[in-house]
């Protein structure tokens, strides 16, 4: 029996991540993989919303997506969204890729055009759900 080696640590997270982008680049030119982030502060420099992802030929993944409690259905979040669809069209991006769980944001993106296109059910625990949406651009 082969002995495996447990490495829970972020670094072997890492490192895992940087073997398979080496193998993909084999494949396709990884060089294109751009960040796409965003944040506002407000008037005494705190963060009160961040979004983060990255583009990749057609595709906009959207990572993370956060806004201050305080600052929810006031625009902020729209106006944030719809910039960075725009960046991603600027890039050649045609599609949007993203996940949320269904105490998020489900509601809001659906009301941006994004469609479920697969739900993950029991996720993190039963009776949970992780909603896999897509926009066209």
């Amino acid at each position: 029996m082969t002995d495996f080696i447990a490495d829970n640590s972020s670094h072997f997270a890492e490192q895992a991540k940087q073997k398979i982008a080496e193998f993909n680049a084999k494949h396709w030119d990884a060089s294109k993989r751009q960040g796409l982030g965003l944040k506002k502060l407000n008037s005494r420099g705190e963060l009160i919303a961040m979004l983060a992802g990255r583009t990749f030929g057609n595709w906009f993944y959207l990572e993370s997506f956060w806004l201050a409690d305080l600052e929810r259905g006031k625009g902020l979040g729209s106006a944030m969204l719809n910039e960075a669809e725009q960046i991603a069209k600027r890039r050649g991006c045609k599609f949007v890729l993203l996940d949320t769980l269904e105490f998020q944001a489900k509601p809001f993106y659906q009301r941006h055009g994004y469609q479920v296109q697969w739900v993950q059910q029991d996720y993190p625990f039963a009776g949970g759900a992780k909603y896999f949406m897509t926009k066209t651009l």
